[in-house]
């Protein structure tokens, strides 16, 4: 993670050699690399990377999580798990239900300032599943699956230009048995 300290460093570089440049030139070339120098940080920003020795993992790199049975309470038959939603990821990633037996599902968010939701649509398996979840904020959801397979859920939130937090890897599987 050092390769980024060097772009101010290289930005000096070039305004000193700029310093001995026609005042036109060196205006011109000077409003260019402040914007390269813009560019860079915003994506820098946008991957994830910090300065300093910070370690952040993206959800590229995050801990692989064995699949979670989902238990059935003994007293009302509820399938109930906690999924925490963190940077552009599921934890955990993958589920495995028993059809016909309700589910309820704690979806955490542990972010401070961006927010995720929960989508599991399968329109043939009679899931249709949209709840957003704020930055901090805990939800509830309810359903029954009643036909098993393999349905992918995910986070369709994107901001701009930028990829989706799907896009990111911030998606999982409900496998229904």
């Amino acid at each position: 993670m050092t390769g980024h300290r060097l772009v101010p460093e290289a930005y000096r570089a070039s305004c000193r050699r700029l310093t001995t440049s026609a005042p036109s030139v060196r205006n011109s070339a000077m409003r260019l690399g402040l914007l390269s120098l813009l560019l860079g940080i915003l994506a820098t920003a946008e991957l994830g990377m910090v300065a300093g020795p910070t370690i952040v993992m993206g959800a590229d790199s995050a801990l692989q999580v064995p699949p979670l049975q989902v238990p059935v309470d003994q007293v009302d038959g509820m399938q109930r798990a906690t999924v925490i939603l963190d940077s552009y990821s599921y934890t955990p990633q993958h589920l495995i239900v028993q059809a016909g037996k309700p589910v309820e599902l704690l979806l955490t968010s542990i972010t401070t300032i961006t927010p995720h939701n929960f989508v599991l649509r399968d329109e043939a398996a009679g899931l249709s599943i949209e709840r957003d979840v704020s930055a901090g904020k805990t939800v509830t959801v309810q359903f029954t699956p009643t036909k098993p397979g393999r349905y992918p859920f995910y986070c369709d939130k994107k901001l701009l230009f930028f990829p989706s937090h799907r896009e990111k890897g911030m998606e999982g599987i409900l496998e229904v048995r």
